[in-house]
């Protein structure tokens, strides 16, 4: 049988370190697959189609960040009464978050399929790269109930403490992904669509199998008839949780969409340097998430039991792990970064080699401020302050669409390098105070 995992008592360094690196482990997974994905497209079927999965990047993040944020808040009420030992409670948390994902992610994927065609002529899309960009895009959101419940359940499972189960899943999704990837475009030859095709339904089945081994192997999961059924009161309270979180991320999203817009402009092959940039960027920075994904379930079982004090440690811990891991990647990608960017590219383009270079190196001197970033979101999501962390995506949007409207025009891809950075130093100029605020709430509680 599959087991849970408590995190309220004991050392929290090494069971941040322990819990962290399944979830890195899965990370990579899915940047592994984001990184081979692009090279595929990059390499057998050229930079326009690269440009055409790359213009659309910042929209997926927008939909899909949404979800993605709906599915960790809806993981944070069972997190805290499995930190509680309130198994019957978690348990009906878990039935109404399967059946709002159903209706959410239908409803989702409905709107968004008929607004492909708007979103990308608003983003100024080229029209050379713009049916690719709009192929890949609606396939993308066709699969949005896929992503959404996939989500969902690694969240799930997470909160009751295993990070483990997620990544075998994982594993086995980016697998499959890698091989539809290879057949949809060499050997049925279906292009830029068969990329999106391949990621749809490799997500698709994972997400089955994963449900299916979530409630016949976790004990603490197996419902009663009663259990199952929908809660008003209880469903309010997950989305009160999961909304914030979600919009956390689509207000994050619509600024890098005015940032990539502007990018946009810039021609066919920024948006290409930018494509590979990001690419490897996300690569780079999976530890960032993963350590924020961790602090989001220790310190909501930690929450749920009473214990806030073991939260500021958690921050200690996550924070000292998060500036080795910076000091080791500063070393990596500064000598690196242009024999990254031949993965994607022919050496004989230089134009893209230089600015994927650019954009790397003005990324990786930021990176401790988006560690920071991510440790303190998710570490404010997981006690429960969702709207806290909504408000940082507020500062993160306002920064993105001041470099678009206002530095981009005056100096080109430059600007466009120092966009994201600009963000995470706004995002943590509200994150600290937010955190120290937060966290004298939590022990105020305690002692009353």
């Amino acid at each position: 049988m599959a087991t849970s995992r408590e995190m309220t008592e004991g050392r929290a360094l090494p069971l941040i370190f322990n819990f962290t690196m399944p979830l890195l482990l899965g990370n990579l997974l899915q940047q592994t697959y984001s990184l081979v994905d692009a090279a595929i497209v990059g390499r057998f079927l050229g930079i326009h189609a690269l440009a055409s999965v790359g213009a659309s990047t910042s929209v997926v993040f927008l939909i899909l960040g949404f979800c993605n944020g709906c599915s960790g808040g809806f993981g944070i009420p069972v997190a805290q009464k499995f930190g509680a030992r309130d198994y019957t409670t978690m348990r009906r948390y878990v039935a109404v978050s399967l059946q709002l994902a159903a209706v959410m992610s239908v409803v989702i994927a409905l709107i968004t399929c008929i607004s492909c065609d708007g979103i990308l002529r608003m983003m100024r899309t080229p029209e050379n790269i713009f049916e690719g960009a709009y192929h890949y895009l609606l396939v993308t959101f066709v699969g949005i109930p896929c992503t959404f419940f996939y989500n969902l359940l690694s969240s799930i499972i997470r909160a009751l403490g295993d990070s483990k189960t997620p990544f075998w899943f994982l594993l086995f999704s980016t697998i499959l992904n890698i091989l539809l990837d290879l057949f949809c475009i060499l050997v049925l030859e279906w292009g830029v669509t068969g990329a999106a095709i391949a990621t749809v339904l490799s997500q698709g089945v994972s997400a089955v199998l994963c449900y299916v081994y979530m409630m016949r192997r976790f004990d603490i999961l197996k419902m009663t008839p009663a259990e199952w059924k929908f809660n008003g009161a209880l469903a309010r309270t997950l989305m009160y949780i999961g909304a914030p979180m979600g919009l956390q991320f689509s207000i994050t999203a619509i600024g890098s969409i005015m940032l990539q817009s502007a990018n946009n402009a810039l021609g066919t092959a920024c948006v290409a340097a930018f494509t590979a940039g990001m690419r490897i960027k996300m690569f780079f920075i999976c530890p960032f998430e993963s350590l924020g994904m961790a602090m989001a379930t220790y310190s909501g079982q930690n929450y749920g039991a009473g214990k806030p004090e073991r939260v500021w440690m958690g921050v200690k811990a996550s924070a000292l792990m998060m500036l080795i891991y910076w000091a080791f990647t500063f070393c990596v990608l500064m000598p690196g970064a242009e024999d990254f960017a031949l993965l994607f590219v022919d050496a004989s383009e230089q134009e893209i080699l230089k600015d994927t270079e650019l954009f790397l190196h003005a990324s990786v001197f930021f990176f401790p401020v988006l560690g920071l970033l991510c440790i303190l979101r998710y570490t404010i999501q997981g006690v429960g302050y969702t709207n806290f962390a909504m408000l940082s995506g507020v500062s993160e949007m306002i920064a993105r669409v001041s470099v678009s409207v206002l530095a981009v025009p005056a100096f080109g891809y430059l600007a466009v390098c120092f966009g994201d950075p600009t963000a995470w130093v706004f995002a943590d100029a509200f994150l600290i105070p937010a955190f120290i605020y937060v966290y004298r709430q939590i022990l105020r509680m305690k002692k009353n």
